[in-house]
Protein backbone atom coordinates (compact mmCIF):
# COMPACT_ATOMS: atom_id res chain seq x y z
CA UNK A 1 0.00 0.00 0.00
CA UNK A 2 1.25 3.48 -0.87
CA UNK A 3 0.59 5.93 1.95
CA UNK A 4 -1.08 9.17 1.04
CA UNK A 5 0.42 12.38 2.37
CA UNK A 6 -1.63 13.29 5.45
CA UNK A 7 -2.95 16.91 5.76
CA UNK A 8 33.58 19.80 38.26
CA UNK A 9 33.22 23.04 38.64
CA UNK A 10 35.83 25.18 37.08
CA UNK A 11 37.93 24.46 40.20
CA UNK A 12 40.61 21.85 39.43
CA UNK A 13 40.07 18.35 40.82
CA UNK A 14 43.06 16.81 42.52
CA UNK A 15 43.11 13.03 42.57
CA UNK A 16 45.88 10.55 43.30
CA UNK A 17 46.20 9.17 39.79
CA UNK A 18 43.10 10.48 38.08
CA UNK A 19 42.67 13.68 36.14
CA UNK A 20 39.51 14.95 34.52
CA UNK A 21 40.04 17.08 31.48
CA UNK A 22 37.61 18.42 28.96
CA UNK A 23 36.04 16.34 26.24
CA UNK A 24 36.34 17.06 22.56
CA UNK A 25 33.44 16.91 20.14
CA UNK A 26 34.41 16.43 16.51
CA UNK A 27 33.01 18.90 14.05
CA UNK A 28 29.85 17.86 12.29
CA UNK A 29 30.38 20.15 9.31
CA UNK A 30 26.96 21.56 10.10
CA UNK A 31 25.15 18.80 8.21
CA UNK A 32 22.96 16.19 9.83
CA UNK A 33 22.15 13.05 7.91
CA UNK A 34 18.36 12.87 7.92
CA UNK A 35 17.54 9.56 6.29
CA UNK A 36 14.33 10.35 4.47
CA UNK A 37 15.91 13.46 2.93
CA UNK A 38 19.45 12.33 2.12
CA UNK A 39 19.19 8.58 1.46
CA UNK A 40 19.79 7.68 -2.17
CA UNK A 41 16.73 6.54 -4.08
CA UNK A 42 17.11 2.84 -4.84
CA UNK A 43 16.13 0.91 -7.91
CA UNK A 44 13.11 -1.31 -7.30
CA UNK A 45 13.51 -4.98 -8.04
CA UNK A 46 11.33 -6.16 -10.91
CA UNK A 47 10.54 -9.57 -9.44
CA UNK A 48 11.68 -12.19 -6.96
CA UNK A 49 11.40 -15.92 -6.67
CA UNK A 50 9.67 -17.44 -3.65
CA UNK A 51 8.45 -14.02 -2.47
CA UNK A 52 11.95 -13.08 -1.27
CA UNK A 53 12.02 -10.27 1.30
CA UNK A 54 12.89 -7.00 -0.39
CA UNK A 55 13.15 -3.53 1.14
CA UNK A 56 14.68 -0.12 0.43
CA UNK A 57 15.54 0.12 4.14
CA UNK A 58 18.60 -1.46 5.76
CA UNK A 59 18.07 -4.96 7.17
CA UNK A 60 19.43 -6.09 10.56
CA UNK A 61 19.55 -9.84 11.22
CA UNK A 62 20.30 -11.22 14.69
CA UNK A 63 21.02 -14.88 15.43
CA UNK A 64 21.07 -15.94 19.09
CA UNK A 65 21.73 -19.57 18.11
CA UNK A 66 18.74 -20.72 20.09
CA UNK A 67 19.61 -18.88 23.32
CA UNK A 68 16.91 -16.73 24.93
CA UNK A 69 17.65 -13.02 25.12
CA UNK A 70 17.69 -11.79 28.76
CA UNK A 71 16.16 -8.61 30.11
CA UNK A 72 12.41 -9.11 30.30
CA UNK A 73 10.94 -7.79 33.60
CA UNK A 74 10.08 -10.00 36.57
CA UNK A 75 6.99 -9.08 38.61
CA UNK A 76 5.81 -10.11 42.07
CA UNK A 77 2.27 -11.21 42.93
CA UNK A 78 1.20 -7.54 43.06
CA UNK A 79 2.59 -6.90 39.61
CA UNK A 80 5.44 -4.80 41.01
CA UNK A 81 8.63 -5.12 39.02
CA UNK A 82 11.31 -6.78 41.14
CA UNK A 83 14.04 -7.39 38.58
CA UNK A 84 14.90 -8.69 35.13
CA UNK A 85 15.38 -12.16 33.70
CA UNK A 86 19.07 -13.04 33.47
CA UNK A 87 20.93 -15.36 31.14
CA UNK A 88 21.70 -18.93 32.21
CA UNK A 89 25.12 -17.82 33.52
CA UNK A 90 23.39 -15.01 35.52
CA UNK A 91 24.78 -12.32 33.27
CA UNK A 92 22.66 -9.53 31.79
CA UNK A 93 23.69 -10.26 28.20
CA UNK A 94 24.25 -13.18 25.88
CA UNK A 95 26.60 -13.55 22.92
CA UNK A 96 24.98 -13.65 19.50
CA UNK A 97 25.73 -12.78 15.89
CA UNK A 98 24.58 -9.88 13.76
CA UNK A 99 24.52 -9.10 10.07
CA UNK A 100 23.39 -5.94 8.32
CA UNK A 101 22.45 -5.42 4.69
CA UNK A 102 22.62 -1.88 3.37
CA UNK A 103 23.22 -1.69 -0.37
CA UNK A 104 23.88 1.79 -1.65
CA UNK A 105 22.04 1.72 -4.98
CA UNK A 106 19.51 -1.11 -4.89
CA UNK A 107 17.06 -2.73 -2.50
CA UNK A 108 18.20 -5.02 0.29
CA UNK A 109 17.60 -8.75 0.65
CA UNK A 110 18.52 -11.22 3.38
CA UNK A 111 20.57 -13.27 0.91
CA UNK A 112 22.73 -10.33 -0.16
CA UNK A 113 26.37 -9.98 0.89
CA UNK A 114 26.33 -8.44 4.39
CA UNK A 115 27.74 -4.95 4.85
CA UNK A 116 28.54 -5.85 8.48
CA UNK A 117 29.06 -9.17 10.25
CA UNK A 118 30.05 -9.29 13.92
CA UNK A 119 29.63 -11.04 17.22
CA UNK A 120 27.52 -9.05 19.66
CA UNK A 121 26.41 -8.88 23.26
CA UNK A 122 22.65 -8.38 23.39
CA UNK A 123 19.81 -7.92 25.89
CA UNK A 124 16.40 -6.31 26.05
CA UNK A 125 16.45 -2.68 27.19
CA UNK A 126 14.15 0.09 28.40
CA UNK A 127 11.97 0.75 31.42
CA UNK A 128 8.27 0.19 30.76
CA UNK A 129 9.05 -0.86 27.19
CA UNK A 130 10.74 -4.07 28.39
CA UNK A 131 7.27 -5.51 28.85
CA UNK A 132 6.02 -4.59 25.37
CA UNK A 133 5.41 -7.38 22.88
CA UNK A 134 7.76 -5.66 20.44
CA UNK A 135 10.96 -5.23 22.48
CA UNK A 136 13.90 -2.85 22.33
CA UNK A 137 17.43 -4.24 22.16
CA UNK A 138 20.82 -3.14 23.50
CA UNK A 139 23.64 -4.28 21.22
CA UNK A 140 27.42 -4.12 21.70
CA UNK A 141 29.59 -5.13 18.76
CA UNK A 142 32.50 -7.30 19.92
CA UNK A 143 35.49 -9.17 18.51
CA UNK A 144 35.96 -12.89 19.09
CA UNK A 145 37.98 -12.11 22.24
CA UNK A 146 35.14 -10.00 23.64
CA UNK A 147 36.74 -6.61 23.07
CA UNK A 148 34.75 -3.79 21.52
CA UNK A 149 34.44 -3.89 17.74
CA UNK A 150 33.59 -0.38 16.63
CA UNK A 151 32.00 -0.42 13.21
CA UNK A 152 29.90 1.80 11.02
CA UNK A 153 26.33 0.63 11.52
CA UNK A 154 23.94 1.00 8.55
CA UNK A 155 25.63 4.21 7.49
CA UNK A 156 26.22 5.79 10.90
CA UNK A 157 29.61 6.77 12.34
CA UNK A 158 31.66 3.88 13.72
CA UNK A 159 30.75 2.95 17.27
CA UNK A 160 30.46 -0.23 19.34
CA UNK A 161 27.19 0.39 21.23
CA UNK A 162 23.77 0.69 19.62
CA UNK A 163 20.14 0.36 20.52
CA UNK A 164 17.36 -0.96 18.34
CA UNK A 165 14.18 0.88 19.25
CA UNK A 166 11.01 -0.92 18.22
CA UNK A 167 8.13 1.58 18.08
CA UNK A 168 5.20 -0.17 19.79
CA UNK A 169 3.40 2.32 21.98
CA UNK A 170 4.07 4.93 19.28
CA UNK A 171 1.75 3.80 16.51
CA UNK A 172 3.07 6.51 14.16
CA UNK A 173 6.50 4.79 14.25
CA UNK A 174 8.25 8.15 13.77
CA UNK A 175 8.37 10.07 17.07
CA UNK A 176 11.96 9.26 18.06
CA UNK A 177 13.20 9.55 14.50
CA UNK A 178 11.59 12.94 14.07
CA UNK A 179 12.66 14.59 17.30
CA UNK A 180 16.20 13.19 17.43
CA UNK A 181 16.74 14.64 13.98
CA UNK A 182 15.15 18.00 14.73
CA UNK A 183 17.19 18.20 17.95
CA UNK A 184 20.26 17.45 15.84
CA UNK A 185 19.39 20.40 13.63
CA UNK A 186 19.36 22.91 16.48
CA UNK A 187 21.67 21.42 19.14
CA UNK A 188 25.37 20.65 18.95
CA UNK A 189 24.81 16.94 19.49
CA UNK A 190 21.94 14.50 19.22
CA UNK A 191 22.19 10.74 18.62
CA UNK A 192 22.37 9.50 15.06
CA UNK A 193 19.40 7.38 13.93
CA UNK A 194 18.42 5.18 10.98
CA UNK A 195 15.30 3.23 10.15
CA UNK A 196 15.76 -0.48 9.49
CA UNK A 197 13.81 -3.72 9.37
CA UNK A 198 14.81 -6.41 11.84
CA UNK A 199 14.91 -10.20 11.88
CA UNK A 200 15.64 -12.17 15.07
CA UNK A 201 16.31 -15.87 14.64
CA UNK A 202 14.85 -15.69 11.12
CA UNK A 203 11.59 -14.21 12.39
CA UNK A 204 10.55 -10.82 11.00
CA UNK A 205 10.19 -8.29 13.84
CA UNK A 206 9.09 -5.21 11.90
CA UNK A 207 10.28 -1.64 11.59
CA UNK A 208 12.95 -0.47 14.04
CA UNK A 209 15.01 2.65 14.65
CA UNK A 210 18.75 2.05 15.15
CA UNK A 211 20.06 4.66 17.58
CA UNK A 212 23.59 5.67 18.53
CA UNK A 213 23.98 5.41 22.32
CA UNK A 214 25.06 8.46 24.29
CA UNK A 215 28.49 7.33 25.34
CA UNK A 216 32.08 7.68 24.26
CA UNK A 217 35.26 5.86 23.43
CA UNK A 218 38.51 6.13 21.55
CA UNK A 219 37.26 4.02 18.66
CA UNK A 220 33.85 5.41 17.93
CA UNK A 221 31.11 7.69 19.20
CA UNK A 222 30.95 11.33 18.28
CA UNK A 223 31.26 12.32 21.93
CA UNK A 224 34.99 11.72 21.88
CA UNK A 225 35.58 11.29 25.60
CA UNK A 226 38.54 8.99 26.12
CA UNK A 227 40.35 6.88 28.69
CA UNK A 228 44.14 6.89 28.70
CA UNK A 229 44.96 3.54 30.28
CA UNK A 230 48.65 4.44 30.68
CA UNK A 231 48.06 7.17 33.25
CA UNK A 232 44.40 6.36 34.10
CA UNK A 233 43.21 9.79 33.03
CA UNK A 234 39.84 10.59 31.50
CA UNK A 235 38.49 13.37 29.35
CA UNK A 236 35.12 14.46 30.66
CA UNK A 237 32.12 12.40 31.68
CA UNK A 238 28.45 11.75 30.98
CA UNK A 239 25.69 11.57 33.59
CA UNK A 240 22.20 10.10 33.26
CA UNK A 241 19.22 10.90 35.49
CA UNK A 242 16.66 8.10 35.60
CA UNK A 243 14.90 5.53 37.74
CA UNK A 244 17.29 3.30 39.66
CA UNK A 245 16.75 -0.02 41.42
CA UNK A 246 20.31 -1.01 42.36
CA UNK A 247 23.42 0.65 43.76
CA UNK A 248 26.86 0.27 42.28
CA UNK A 249 29.93 2.41 41.62
CA UNK A 250 28.25 3.95 38.59
CA UNK A 251 25.62 5.64 40.76
CA UNK A 252 26.41 8.87 42.57
CA UNK A 253 24.54 10.91 45.14
CA UNK A 254 25.19 14.57 44.32
CA UNK A 255 23.67 17.58 46.05
CA UNK A 256 20.12 17.27 44.70
CA UNK A 257 19.86 13.66 45.95
CA UNK A 258 21.39 14.53 49.31
CA UNK A 259 19.02 17.50 49.66
CA UNK A 260 16.05 15.28 48.70
CA UNK A 261 15.22 17.41 45.68
CA UNK A 262 14.89 14.27 43.56
CA UNK A 263 14.42 10.56 44.18
CA UNK A 264 15.79 9.75 40.73
CA UNK A 265 19.24 8.22 40.39
CA UNK A 266 22.28 9.94 38.94
CA UNK A 267 24.32 7.39 37.00
CA UNK A 268 27.78 7.84 35.51
CA UNK A 269 27.38 6.62 31.94
CA UNK A 270 30.97 7.38 31.04
CA UNK A 271 33.54 6.33 32.22
CA UNK A 272 31.93 2.89 32.17
CA UNK A 273 31.76 0.14 34.74
CA UNK A 274 35.10 -1.42 33.78
CA UNK A 275 37.00 1.85 34.15
CA UNK A 276 35.32 3.60 37.07
CA UNK A 277 37.34 3.83 40.29
CA UNK A 278 36.44 4.98 43.79
CA UNK A 279 38.63 8.06 43.26
CA UNK A 280 36.97 8.92 39.98
CA UNK A 281 33.51 8.25 41.41
CA UNK A 282 34.18 10.75 44.20
CA UNK A 283 35.67 13.28 41.80
CA UNK A 284 32.63 13.25 39.53
CA UNK A 285 30.21 13.37 42.46
CA UNK A 286 32.03 16.33 44.02
CA UNK A 287 32.32 18.09 40.68
CA UNK A 288 28.68 17.72 39.81
CA UNK A 289 27.58 18.60 43.34
CA UNK A 290 29.56 21.82 43.16
CA UNK A 291 27.58 22.81 40.09
CA UNK A 292 24.25 21.88 41.71
CA UNK A 293 25.10 23.70 44.95
CA UNK A 294 25.93 26.79 42.92
CA UNK A 295 22.68 26.52 41.00
CA UNK A 296 20.61 26.23 44.17
CA UNK A 297 22.50 29.00 45.96
CA UNK A 298 21.65 32.64 46.48
CA UNK A 299 24.33 33.51 43.91
CA UNK A 300 22.93 31.22 41.19
CA UNK A 301 22.74 34.08 38.66
CA UNK A 302 25.83 35.99 39.80
CA UNK A 303 28.04 36.68 36.74
CA UNK A 304 31.19 35.71 38.66
CA UNK A 305 29.94 32.68 40.59
CA UNK A 306 26.67 31.65 38.97
CA UNK A 307 25.41 28.92 36.68
CA UNK A 308 26.61 30.46 33.42
CA UNK A 309 30.15 29.55 34.49
CA UNK A 310 29.15 25.88 34.46
CA UNK A 311 26.65 25.27 31.66
CA UNK A 312 26.29 25.92 27.97
CA UNK A 313 23.18 28.06 28.22
CA UNK A 314 22.15 27.58 24.61
CA UNK A 315 22.10 23.81 25.09
CA UNK A 316 19.83 24.12 28.14
CA UNK A 317 17.54 26.54 26.32
CA UNK A 318 17.12 24.29 23.28
CA UNK A 319 16.55 21.24 25.49
CA UNK A 320 13.85 23.16 27.34
CA UNK A 321 12.10 24.20 24.14
CA UNK A 322 12.10 20.93 22.25
CA UNK A 323 10.76 19.02 25.24
CA UNK A 324 8.16 21.72 25.91
CA UNK A 325 6.99 21.77 22.31
CA UNK A 326 6.45 18.02 22.41
CA UNK A 327 5.19 17.91 26.03
CA UNK A 328 7.87 15.30 26.61
CA UNK A 329 7.74 15.58 30.36
CA UNK A 330 9.93 12.66 31.36
CA UNK A 331 12.73 14.99 30.25
CA UNK A 332 14.52 16.67 33.12
CA UNK A 333 13.54 13.82 35.45
CA UNK A 334 14.00 10.51 33.62
CA UNK A 335 15.92 9.45 30.53
CA UNK A 336 17.90 12.65 30.98
CA UNK A 337 21.50 12.96 29.82
CA UNK A 338 24.09 15.64 30.53
CA UNK A 339 27.72 15.63 29.39
CA UNK A 340 30.74 17.80 29.98
CA UNK A 341 32.12 19.80 27.12
CA UNK A 342 35.44 20.89 25.65
CA UNK A 343 35.34 24.14 27.62
CA UNK A 344 34.37 22.35 30.81
CA UNK A 345 30.69 23.27 30.61
CA UNK A 346 27.71 20.94 30.89
CA UNK A 347 25.44 20.34 27.92
CA UNK A 348 22.13 18.54 27.60
CA UNK A 349 21.31 15.74 25.20
CA UNK A 350 17.82 14.62 24.15
CA UNK A 351 16.66 11.05 24.65
CA UNK A 352 13.39 9.14 24.33
CA UNK A 353 10.40 10.77 22.67
CA UNK A 354 8.35 7.58 22.73
CA UNK A 355 5.58 9.28 24.73
CA UNK A 356 5.92 12.76 23.22
CA UNK A 357 3.05 14.68 21.65
CA UNK A 358 0.48 13.39 24.14
CA UNK A 359 1.24 9.68 24.05
CA UNK A 360 1.80 8.94 27.74
CA UNK A 361 0.01 5.74 28.71
CA UNK A 362 -1.81 6.78 31.85
CA UNK A 363 -2.33 10.51 31.55
CA UNK A 364 -3.20 13.20 29.05
CA UNK A 365 -0.46 15.75 28.44
CA UNK A 366 -2.43 18.97 28.35
CA UNK A 367 -1.03 21.11 25.54
CA UNK A 368 -2.13 24.30 27.29
CA UNK A 369 0.51 24.67 29.97
CA UNK A 370 4.28 24.76 30.61
CA UNK A 371 5.96 22.12 32.75
CA UNK A 372 9.75 22.13 32.23
CA UNK A 373 10.19 25.03 34.67
CA UNK A 374 9.44 22.52 37.45
CA UNK A 375 12.28 20.15 36.48
CA UNK A 376 15.28 19.53 38.70
CA UNK A 377 17.75 22.10 37.32
CA UNK A 378 15.30 24.29 35.45
CA UNK A 379 13.43 25.21 38.62
CA UNK A 380 16.39 27.49 39.34
CA UNK A 381 17.40 28.48 35.82
CA UNK A 382 13.90 29.79 35.16
CA UNK A 383 14.32 32.26 38.04
CA UNK A 384 16.88 34.21 36.00
CA UNK A 385 15.37 36.87 33.77
CA UNK A 386 18.24 36.54 31.31
CA UNK A 387 17.59 32.81 30.92
CA UNK A 388 13.89 33.39 30.32
CA UNK A 389 14.71 36.09 27.77
CA UNK A 390 16.86 33.61 25.89
CA UNK A 391 14.09 31.01 25.90
CA UNK A 392 11.59 33.45 24.46
CA UNK A 393 13.97 34.84 21.86
CA UNK A 394 15.06 31.36 20.79
CA UNK A 395 11.46 30.19 20.52
CA UNK A 396 10.59 32.88 18.02
CA UNK A 397 13.77 32.14 16.04
CA UNK A 398 12.84 28.46 15.79
CA UNK A 399 9.23 29.28 14.87
CA UNK A 400 10.62 30.64 11.61
CA UNK A 401 12.46 27.38 10.86
CA UNK A 402 12.16 23.91 12.44
CA UNK A 403 9.25 24.85 14.72
CA UNK A 404 7.10 26.15 11.89
CA UNK A 405 4.03 24.08 11.09
CA UNK A 406 5.10 23.98 7.45
CA UNK A 407 8.45 22.41 8.35
CA UNK A 408 6.99 19.98 10.88
CA UNK A 409 4.13 18.78 8.69
CA UNK A 410 6.44 18.36 5.72
CA UNK A 411 8.86 16.38 7.90
CA UNK A 412 6.05 14.05 8.96
CA UNK A 413 4.58 13.60 5.50
CA UNK A 414 7.91 12.98 3.80
CA UNK A 415 8.97 10.48 6.50
CA UNK A 416 5.75 8.51 6.04
CA UNK A 417 6.19 8.56 2.27
CA UNK A 418 9.80 7.40 2.64
CA UNK A 419 8.84 4.46 4.87
CA UNK A 420 6.21 3.45 2.32
CA UNK A 421 5.41 -0.27 2.35
CA UNK A 422 7.69 -0.90 5.38
CA UNK A 423 4.74 0.43 7.39
CA UNK A 424 2.48 -2.30 5.98
CA UNK A 425 5.08 -4.95 6.68
CA UNK A 426 5.44 -3.76 10.26
CA UNK A 427 1.71 -3.86 10.86
CA UNK A 428 1.39 -7.26 9.24
CA UNK A 429 2.97 -8.39 12.54
CA UNK A 430 1.84 -5.70 14.97
CA UNK A 431 -1.44 -4.53 13.44
CA UNK A 432 -3.45 -6.16 16.22
CA UNK A 433 -2.38 -3.31 18.50
CA UNK A 434 -4.93 -1.04 16.81
CA UNK A 435 -7.74 -3.24 18.16
CA UNK A 436 -9.62 -1.99 21.27
CA UNK A 437 -8.68 -5.01 23.40
CA UNK A 438 -5.02 -3.99 23.11
CA UNK A 439 -5.46 -0.30 23.97
CA UNK A 440 -2.52 1.05 25.96
CA UNK A 441 -3.59 4.68 26.49
CA UNK A 442 -6.07 6.09 28.97
CA UNK A 443 -8.70 7.32 28.42
CA UNK A 444 -9.66 4.96 25.64
CA UNK A 445 -10.49 7.64 23.07
CA UNK A 446 -6.78 8.57 22.85
CA UNK A 447 -5.94 5.29 21.11
CA UNK A 448 -5.66 5.54 17.31
CA UNK A 449 -7.59 2.97 15.32
CA UNK A 450 -5.59 3.31 12.11
CA UNK A 451 -2.10 4.38 11.09
CA UNK A 452 -3.56 7.48 9.51
CA UNK A 453 -5.17 8.34 12.86
CA UNK A 454 -1.77 8.15 14.56
CA UNK A 455 -0.28 10.64 12.09
CA UNK A 456 -3.22 13.00 12.40
CA UNK A 457 -2.89 12.87 16.19
CA UNK A 458 0.68 14.23 16.03
CA UNK A 459 -0.28 16.99 13.61
CA UNK A 460 -3.33 18.02 15.63
CA UNK A 461 -1.28 18.10 18.81
CA UNK A 462 1.44 20.24 17.25
CA UNK A 463 -1.09 22.68 15.79
CA UNK A 464 -2.76 23.15 19.17
CA UNK A 465 0.53 23.26 21.04
CA UNK A 466 2.14 25.87 18.78
CA UNK A 467 -0.94 28.05 18.73
CA UNK A 468 -1.13 28.07 22.54
CA UNK A 469 2.63 28.61 22.97
CA UNK A 470 2.62 31.55 20.56
CA UNK A 471 0.07 33.27 22.76
CA UNK A 472 1.61 32.30 26.11
CA UNK A 473 5.40 32.09 25.76
CA UNK A 474 5.74 35.47 27.47
CA UNK A 475 4.06 34.10 30.61
CA UNK A 476 7.32 32.33 31.42
CA UNK A 477 8.48 35.72 32.72
CA UNK A 478 6.35 35.18 35.85
CA UNK A 479 8.97 32.71 37.12
CA UNK A 480 11.79 35.27 37.02
CA UNK A 481 10.27 38.32 38.62
CA UNK A 482 13.01 40.48 40.11
CA UNK A 483 13.74 40.57 43.82
CA UNK A 484 14.21 43.97 45.41
CA UNK A 485 15.53 42.29 48.56
CA UNK A 486 18.22 40.48 46.62
CA UNK A 487 19.33 43.65 44.89
CA UNK A 488 19.55 45.40 48.27
CA UNK A 489 21.71 42.62 49.71
CA UNK A 490 24.01 42.58 46.69
CA UNK A 491 24.50 46.33 46.90
CA UNK A 492 25.15 46.10 50.61
CA UNK A 493 27.91 43.57 49.99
Amino acid sequence: MKYKIIGLTTTALVLLAVTLVSLIIPEDNGTRYIEHIIAEEKTDCESHTNNAFCTHLPIVMIDTQGVSIPGRPIYDENHVKIGHILAEDNSEVITAKIKTFDNENHNNHINDTPTLSSDIKIRYRGNSSRSFDKPNYYIRLINEDGTNNSQSFIGMDAHHEWTLHGPFLDKSLIRNYMWYNIAGEIMEYAPNVRFCEVYVNEQYQGLYLAVETITAGKEGARLNIELNKKDNSFSGYIIKLDKGDTYNLQNIMPFTNYALRTHMQHEIVYPGEKNITHELHKAIKDDFSFFEKTLYSYDFDNPKYGYENFIDVNSFVDYFLINELTSNYDAGWMSTYMYKDIDGKYKMCVWDFNSACDFYQDSVMDSNHFEMQNCLWYVMLIKDEAFVDRIIQRYWELRETVFSEEYLYKFIDETVAYLDDAIDRNYSVWGYTFNPQYDMLSPINRNPRTYEDSISQIKNFLHTRLSWTDKNIETLRQYSSSSKIKKFNENAN
